[in-house]
């Protein structure tokens, strides 16, 4: 039985079992509506699914899963569709299953400093909602405006403030869970330790919809950072970038963020957003973020990266510190996503390696685009050690964007496996770093991870073709 051949197709009487659960109107097999949840953020990618259901609880939720387990018909969890991997995409049809509706803060605990939340819930709204009781959710990634807590649960999203906070994972302490065969699991709560049983939490954190649906997320909260400064420092060479970032740890120094520019990616973003930047002629830009509680031990802060960064040839450092001046350069490093994609057809690679190695993989990035003729554009969370590769088609035939491309690709892999790092840092593998997996995990660690999905999925019917390279 091949891939495609063992899931059921969608019926009518599907569709209207579906209508019965969540009502009509939350039933979607129209043209637009398949085309919309057929694509994510991801590059020129499109699987259509044969309906979209949006359901509005868990106990709707899990009715779906035992409709959808009883027939073999293949689910693709979906939250804000967001995601850079194809992770949310329906390779297989099916129904794609949308959390969108469930969107409730359920409660911010200032005791116990927890929040439950359930997965359509905004990053951002969520942060907004507990910075106003001064308490604080760090998980940032860039989308956070539009994309869903579920959805970063799932990917485990990382951001810039990863290097300080960590990701998403460090905060998830509970989830309730709709398995694939519409059992109800709940792991964790609002417990700082918990050491009954193997840690379900953490497997399912980053499991990228393939073990089950979350319908209810426990997430630690901290106590809200009084002062935030942002350093703006350019660079002419950016081998001196890195140098300033070795030196801020080797002075012992943990800013909030890190984050690295290239030149090119400065420059498209300030034609996408069509306002001029400072220094957008240097060959890199650092955005350096500190926080904390004593204005006086940040302004210290602040300084002593400032020498650093002057030691290693930084042509300027400028200090942002009101949340005006701030939120402007953060704004403009948000936009770099969107300004890439603007620019041309691309693929963005997201390579993660131990920081001290940043710059061989940047030398390693140039001599694969002179070889192969391709443009790079990089930036990224260079505290935390993951750049993101921006591959431009500009200037490439077909031929040699789908057949030659491939090839490239896989040797900037290789590196960064070689160099200590792995395939993804925050993106996840979802459908388009499949074919790259092993060259991260052995073949032990594959053979336990899909026997897993196996334990949980028999059926294999819960997002099925994303993660392993044979489905």
């Amino acid at each position: 039985m091949t891939e495609k051949t063992r899931f059921t197709s969608v019926t009518d009487a599907d569709v209207q079992a579906f209508e019965r659960i969540v009502g009509p109107a939350y039933v979607r097999t129209d043209p637009l509506s398949l085309d919309k949840y057929g694509r994510d953020e991801t590059e020129d990618l499109v699987f259509p699914p044969e309906v979209v259901v949006l359901p509005a609880s868990a106990e709707e939720v899990q009715a779906i899963v035992r409709h959808c387990y009883r027939r073999r018909i293949p689910i693709t969890p979906r939250a804000g569709g967001t995601g850079l991997s194809g992770g949310a995409l329906p390779v297989f049809g099916g129904v794609v299953l949308s959390v969108e509706r469930m969107n409730r803060i359920v409660e911010i605990d200032d005791v116990n400093m927890m929040a439950v939340v359930e997965p359509g819930v905004v990053t951002a709204d969520l942060q907004r909602a507990v910075e106003e009781r001064g308490l604080f959710y760090p998980p940032d990634p860039a989308s956070r405006f539009v994309c869903c807590i579920g959805g970063n649960v799932a990917e485990n999203a990382g951001g810039p403030r990863a290097l300080k906070y960590g990701t998403t994972r460090d905060y998830v302490y509970g989830l309730d869970v709709v398995l694939p065969n519409g059992r109800f699991l709940r792991t964790g709560g609002k417990l700082y330790k918990d050491v009954a049983g193997y840690d379900l939490t953490r497997l399912l954190v980053g499991s990228e919809g393939t073990l089950g649906v979350f319908t209810r997320i426990v997430l630690r909260l901290i106590p809200k950072p009084a002062v935030q400064w942002t350093l703006f420092v350019p660079f002419d060479d950016w081998t001196g970038a890195f140098q300033a970032l070795r030196g801020i740890f080797e002075a012992r120094l943990i800013p909030a963020a890190v984050e690295f520019m290239d030149r090119e990616a400065v420059r498209l973003t300030a034609e996408h957003v069509q306002r001029p930047f400072p220094h957008a002629d240097a060959a890199a830009l650092l955005l350096i973020q500190l926080d904390g509680d004593d204005p006086s031990v940040v302004e210290r802060q602040a300084l002593r990266v400032g020498e650093v960064c002057e030691r290693a040839g930084a042509r300027d450092v400028q200090v942002a510190d009101t949340p005006a001046r701030q939120e402007a350069l953060w704004a403009f490093r948000r936009a770099m996503g969107e300004a890439v994609k603007r620019a041309s057809v691309y693929k963005e690679e997201d390579t993660v390696v131990p920081r001290d190695r940043l710059p061989e993989l940047l030398r390693a990035v140039r001599g694969l685009a002179e070889r192969y003729g391709f443009q790079a554009v990089c930036y990224g969370h260079a505290g935390d050690g993951n750049i993101h590769v921006n591959i431009l088609q500009r200037g490439l035939d077909e031929t040699t964007w789908r057949e030659v491309l491939p090839r490239a690709i896989r040797e900037l892999f290789e590196v960064v496996v070689a160099l200590g790092g792995t395939i993804t840092g925050e993106h996840g593998v979802g459908w388009v770093q499949r074919p790259y997996l092993s060259l991260a995990l052995s073949a032990e660690s594959l053979r336990l991870q899909r026997r897993l999905k196996r334990l949980f999925d028999p059926r294999g019917i819960m997002n099925p073709g994303k993660v392993f390279p044979d489905g």
